[in-house]
């Protein structure tokens, strides 16, 4: 890629190790154009926060000079990094994502709200609190089999397919027993342990794959074992997956979507998505689209969430 013409910028990522792929990419794509890449710990960070002079502090300094930011938080950690993208937000420096688009797609609940609102499709879901509702939450799903998720699980971790009734019962009875949320989906059976995840970038799909389970695995999570593939997606899954990424008001995320006999379910809409399965995968530089992305929309109090709920 050739070094970007026009004025550099200071741009952070907010990464807890330089290490990581995604991360290590993306520092390497903003210094092939030309930007000055910092990787910043955003759990070393602490915050002044006050009306006439909010600032990000680091190692004992204020982060100066910071054009953009690019989160990258963790699931366990989304409390504390998203107040921390929020006070750059206070400062008026521009965010790939915004904190409440992080925060939505975060709430597994919340998220399918927000989508259901939008029309867009998605497996039969039920939720409840008390175990006296569990028949009922099971009815809803269409019974077994069926898949019970933890609202706080990620990677495919808390996410069990429950073949029978009786077994169903037991697994829900069990989250329940732990005060756990869970949700209680449909089981696809036609997607065959497939699914597609989705790169959507500034409202297009950037890049696409196919994930297939391994033997005897229902999740199709590349950490499990899955294997990935590039795939042409239909115009109704490219839509599917623009929808999703701006109902959340995420500017960069995957979405993650089953083929059913119903057309493109959406299961996830993830505002970190990991660049290294995409980009084998598929070849596409993604991490240059997200700072191409930057290079063409950050600017001071440039952005603001507009999506409601």
């Amino acid at each position: 890629m050739t070094k970007r013409e026009g004025k550099p910028m200071k741009i952070a990522v907010l990464s807890r190790k330089a290490s990581l792929y995604s991360t290590h990419r993306l520092v390497e794509a903003g210094a092939a154009r030309g930007h000055d890449m910092l990787v910043v710990d955003y759990l070393r960070c602490y915050m002044n926060i006050t009306s006439h002079k909010p600032a990000v502090m680091f190692r004992g300094e204020p982060l100066a000079g910071i054009g953009a930011v690019i989160p990258r938080i963790g699931a366990s950690r989304t409390f504390y990094g998203t107040a921390v993208v929020r006070q750059f937000e206070m400062q008026g420096i521009f965010s790939v994502n915004e904190s409440q688009g992080i925060s939505r797609s975060r709430d597994k609940l919340r998220s399918l709200q927000l989508l259901a609102r939008q029309g867009i499709g998605l497996p039969v879901t039920g939720f409840a609190h008390s175990t006296k509702d569990v028949d009922g939450v099971i009815d809803i799903a269409g019974g077994a089999p069926l898949v019970v998720k933890l609202l706080e699980g990620t990677q495919g971790i808390g996410v069990v397919l429950a073949e029978t009734r009786k077994a169903a019962e037991s697994v829900i009875e069990a989250f329940r027993g732990l005060s756990a949320n869970i949700l209680v989906q449909e089981f696809i059976r036609e997607a065959k342990g497939m699914d597609i995840r989705a790169f959507v970038v500034n409202g297009r799909v950037v890049a696409a794959m196919r994930r297939q389970a391994a033997a005897g695995e229902f999740r199709s999570n590349l950490h499990r074992g899955g294997a990935a593939e590039a795939i042409k997606l239909t115009p109704e899954e490219r839509s599917t997956a623009v929808r999703s990424a701006k109902a959340m008001g995420l500017n960069v995320a995957g979405v993650d979507m089953l083929r059913s006999n119903h057309g493109p379910v959406v299961m996830e809409v993830n505002s970190s998505p990991g660049l290294e399965g995409i980009e084998k995968a598929t070849g596409v530089d993604v991490a240059g689209k997200i700072i191409e992305f930057i290079e063409n929309n950050a600017a001071p109090h440039k952005t603001k969430d507009r999506v409601k709920g």
